[in-house]
């Protein structure tokens, strides 16, 4: 039986129950929980220190009142850094590669930004659809298009995260398939395929970091614009 590349992109089931949940819970178990002691290890004390450093650097554009989110959009940080990177291991499956989650992740989050904006400053956030000094013909183009574009950007968060990290398994696995069948046949062919392969595997590693990072700085900028 041959297997499409894309099978790795199906959600794993077992006896017909999926495991999409248990994908959700495992990378928890690999975060240490702060401690109620004075001193702590050196792991507790850098993720201290990087969840620090994060939330001081996304948060420090943002009004006070923005504060709030700052816990959830961290703890989002990590758990897409988590989902992320784990998925680049042997015989894993990366639940965020299925664009029903991102979107799911992605829609409440932007409508939270935009309803806040609504309840807090209608007339600002309004306003971001029709720029000021706009002549008279275009104020109906340009609303419309500006509605589009706030329509989009769900949208846009969700396919980024999605598209990026499906073509870099892909590439993964197409670059693999090809070392494997050349070793053979072409072993110092499949020796240089098998060093793009390694050096691919690093790019993906900080194409998962990257990503994990741009979706919760867009959700910021969101939310920036409507506090």
């Amino acid at each position: 039986m041959s297997l499409s590349f894309f099978d790795q992109f199906m959600s794993p089931t077992f006896l017909g129950i999926p495991l999409m949940g248990l994908a959700f819970l495992i990378p928890w178990l690999f975060f240490p929980t702060p401690s109620t002691r004075w001193l702590n290890n050196r792991l507790l004390t850098l993720q201290s220190n990087f969840l620090g450093q994060f939330t001081s650097q996304m948060f420090g554009p943002i009004n006070p009142g923005g504060h709030k989110w700052a816990l959830m959009l961290s703890s989002l940080m990590v758990f897409l850094i988590s989902l992320n990177t784990l998925g680049l291991l042997p015989y894993t499956f990366t639940p965020t590669t299925q664009l029903s989650l991102n979107m799911g992740l992605a829609v409440p989050l932007w409508m939270a930004t935009v309803l806040i904006g609504m309840r807090n400053q209608p007339t600002a956030a309004l306003g971001h659809l029709l720029p000021e000094g706009t002549p008279v013909p275009l104020i109906p183009v340009l609303i419309i298009i500006e509605t589009i574009s706030l329509f989009i950007r769900p949208l846009a968060l969700g396919v980024r995260l999605t598209a990026n990290l499906t073509a870099g398994h892909l590439l993964m696995q197409l670059i693999a398939t090809a070392a494997f069948v050349l070793l053979p046949l072409m072993p110092a062919v499949a020796l240089l395929t098998a060093v793009i392969l390694l050096l691919l595997t690093i790019l993906e590693v900080a194409v998962a970091l990257i990503q994990a990072y741009v979706f919760v700085l867009l959700v910021s900028l969101y939310l920036q614009e409507n506090v």
